[in-house]
């Protein structure tokens, strides 16, 4: 009955030829999709389906069943699914995202046990017992999911959780989960079977990953695994119980499946692990391994290289179930078990070729001259192994034959001491496939003299000793003295330089003033070439005083302003002299400099010893000022006068006054009547000048009494000021005309029509020619 099901199964599909898988929910019962299609065997017996669970999605759709992918390029023909989302998202293409939800549907806590993991959902299960009649049993699955996302960094982070969990039915409560990474105890999922994501994790076991799938993918998932086998061992003729768990993990999103081989559940003989180049363990050119499919009881074994069968053991022979590989290819045995059943084993073996290393010699420098020094045997790598990068060295040994066993290596091949001249060590050389060869490696001792003269700094700014020296000219010094491929590198003592420890920078300051003496270590073809002593030696350098600021005044030109180099605490003249002016050099030699334009002066004072320090001279032009206009509004006492310069804030003015008080305003307000003189002076020293300037007024009073004294009433101010008046009117006090004056020059005697007024006060009105008038009065006194 389990084969004509999966003859028609197989014929349906034929008919139904598409170029993406089919799934079928309805079809097969659980009991079924174990019992004739995933196992298909009578070796195997007492199959019962225990335990189904599954997402609800109110119709006749599951979260698993069979599926068909006969003529597609998906690698398995049929088998069942079990899926985290809908059995009808799991068929090609891969166009949309499978991401579905039931309502109440729970995780697993046996799957969480046995990942060590937490926080399931959505997870489909189907339980099942059986009895077999070998010591193991096998079947082949494949994992997909939605969370393989190409070159999307949440590939590093997260997975669904699967396991094909198997204990026995009786006596043992804890799962072992079997749906691990080959060789090792790591379960399958999304973050351990993985390319990388680059920039974001490193691959992890790639070699079982299958693909990333694009949009013509018969499955509707992202990615998926190779193919991989899940192994048990189990105890012949005893009932086991077997729990195929997938869950979502944390949340729904992202669904996942996984597909079980049909017929693949099947009894399997165990000869060993796949030996192969990508994953390390490959065999090495030469050896031969021994493949052992033995099983108790009166069996036959036959061998098949590549499919072709090269050794046949009878039933019941003695010493059968062995097979020596000594070539590369993929060994299958079929175990003739004395009951009718087969057992099947497999396993592809490689061959790496064995790495070649290289006999060298490792040249290290010998403080004492002794031939016995300390070595870093690493050192001599790139030599041993010819530069092939796909070779390493592993070990030291202190004899051939201990390298040949890899036993008893040297403890500390980082630091080696020698025990006596030129003696030989021996390394192992390896591959990635831990195939090795040995090489011999000769230590000797280096004593080369290299002679370095005396590197020079100037001092800086503050003459303290000290310096900043520029290493790398060491390097320049003596590159006629020194292999082509010479690494120079310096280090404060003669230790730190044998050890190969905190080496200098390029750029450095001396530590110990004046003179200190510091190490070269030069290695070529990463060996000691020489340790050699150098000093470092502080010059003296000029001392100066600070930058300065000086003024020159314009109005002195062409005599000079003389500024010095400022040379502190020496005599000015041992030195030589450079000045610029701008940046362009104008004198040299003196220790004093003339200049008679402002700018910036920069001086370059030099010892005798090469050895310089400089600074810069500002001068500023200043000058005498130049009124440009005198501006007075207003009549006295009521004015205010306005001083125009150009630069005023250079200068500062007084009244009256030449040794008075001066101030920055230039403007002036209720001045007196009358001739005034302005004093202007130069804030930065370069002078003073003067200017008479006159306040229009009139007179509050006169005296005509016959005296020189106020004669007469008359304007004060000058021509110009006099020509802005039209007439002036002067009456007495009770409004009666006096007289008119035509011009301010005009003045009044006091008399009307030839007679003497009266003392008393008199009114006047100015008429100006811009239309304004000014009214006052004054006092005549007798």
């Amino acid at each position: 009955m389990k084969r004509s099901l999966l003859a028609f199964a197989l014929l349906f599909s034929l008919l139904d030829y598409a170029q993406n898988i089919s799934v079928d929910s309805q079809t097969y019962t659980p009991q079924q999709l174990v019992e004739d299609i995933l196992i298909d065997s009578d070796c195997i017996s007492n199959i019962s389906v225990t335990n189904v669970v599954g997402g609800d999605f109110g119709g006749a759709d599951q979260s698993y069943g069979y599926f068909d992918a006969t003529g597609t390029s998906f690698p398995f023909q049929s088998g069942i699914v079990l899926s985290t989302g809908r059995l009808n998202n799991v068929p090609g293409p891969n166009n949309s995202l499978s991401d579905d939800n039931a309502s109440g549907w729970a995780g697993d806590l046996d799957l969480e046990n046995a990942l060590n993991e937490s926080g399931t959902i959505n997870a489909t299960i189907l339980e099942f017992e059986f009895t077999s009649i070998a010591s193991q049993v096998s079947f082949r699955y494949l994992f997909a999911s939605e969370e393989y996302q190409e070159n999307n960094s949440n590939t590093c982070q997260y997975s669904d959780l699967f396991g094909f969990l198997i204990r026995p039915a009786v006596g043992q409560e804890q799962y072992e989960n079997i749906a691990i990474v080959p060789n090792t105890n790591t379960p399958v999922k999304v973050t351990t079977v993985t390319p990388g994501v680059p920039g974001s994790c490193s691959p992890e076991n790639e070699t079982y990953f299958g693909s990333f799938n694009d949009s013509n993918a018969p499955i509707n998932f992202n990615g998926q695994t190779a193919i991989l086998t899940a192994t048990a061992n189990v105890i012949p003729n005893e009932i086991y119980h077997v729990k195929l768990v997938i869950a979502d993990e944390f949340n729904y999103r992202y669904d996942s499946a996984v597909f079980l081989e049909a017929g693949s559940f099947e009894l399997s003989s165990d000869i060993g692990p796949n030996r192969l180049i990508a994953t390390g363990n490959a065999l090495c050119e030469g050896e031969t391994l021994e493949l052992n499919a033995y099983q108790n009881g009166q069996n036959a074994y036959n061998w098949f290289k590549n499919d072709v069968l090269v050794q046949s053991d009878p039933a019941g022979c003695t010493g059968c179930g062995t097979f020596n590989a000594t070539e590369a290819g993929t060994y299958n045995v079929e175990v003739l078990l004395d009951d009718g059943c087969i057992a099947y084993g497999e396993a592809i073996i490689e061959y790496a070729p064995l790495p070649v290393g290289f006999d060298s010699v490792l040249v290290e420098c010998d403080l004492n001259q002794d031939g016995l020094t300390t070595y870093n045997l690493f050192d001599a790598s790139t030599d041993l192994i010819n530069g092939n990068q796909d070779l390493f060295v592993d070990r030291f040994f202190l004899n051939e034959s201990d390298a040949i066993a890899n036993i008893d290596p040297i403890i500390n091949p980082q630091a080696f001491e020698n025990t006596y001249p030129f003696q030989t060590v021996f390394a192992r050389i390896v591959n990635q496939a831990n195939c090795s060869d040995v090489a011999t490696l000769e230590l000797q001792t280096s004593n080369n003299i290299i002679s370095i003269p005396d590197l020079e700094g100037c001092d800086g700014d503050v003459t303290d000793g000290f310096a900043t020296f520029n290493l790398f000219d060491i390097e320049a010094s003596i590159t006629t003295q020194i292999p082509d491929d010479a690494i120079v590198r310096y280090f404060e003592t003669e230790e730190d330089a044998f050890n190969d420890s905190n080496a200098l920078s390029n750029t450095f300051e001396n530590t110990v003033a004046d003179v200190q003496t510091i190490y070269v270590k030069i290695t070529s073809n990463n060996q000691c070439f020489s340790i050699t002593a150098v000093n470092l030696m502080v010059l003296y350098t000029p001392s100066l005083e600070d930058d300065e600021t000086f003024i020159y005044c314009l109005n002195t030109f062409p005599e000079p302003l003389t500024i010095f180099g400022g040379v502190l605490n020496d005599l000015p003249n041992n030195y030589y002299y450079e000045w610029q002016f701008n940046g362009t050099t104008t004198a040299i030699t003196t220790l004093f400099y003339e200049v008679t334009e402002p700018g910036s002066y920069k001086v370059i004072v030099t010892d005798p010893n090469g050895c310089s320090s400089s600074r810069t001279i500002t001068v500023v032009a200043s000058e005498t000022a130049t009124i440009e206009s005198v501006t007075i509004v207003g009549v006295a006492p009521n004015n205010v006068i306005t001083i125009e310069i150009p630069d005023a804030g250079n200068y500062e003015i007084a009244l009256d006054d030449e040794n008075g008080i001066y101030q920055d305003s230039f403007v002036f307000a209720n001045i007196t009547p009358g001739f005034h003189t302005v004093y202007i002076k130069d804030k930065n020293g370069c002078g003073t000048i003067e200017k008479t300037i006159s306040v229009l007024g009139f007179p509050k009073f006169f005296t005509p009494n016959g005296d020189d004294n106020n004669p007469t009433w008359q304007v004060i101010g000058t021509e110009e000021q006099f020509n802005q008046i039209a007439s002036i009117q002067i009456f007495n006090r009770y409004g009666k005309l006096i007289t008119v004056q035509s011009t301010a020059n005009d003045g009044w005697d006091g008399t009307l029509n030839g007679k003497s007024l009266p003392s008393d006060d008199y009114w006047f009105v100015a008429q100006f020619i811009n239309g304004e008038t000014y009214t006052g009065h004054f006092a005549l006194r007798r």
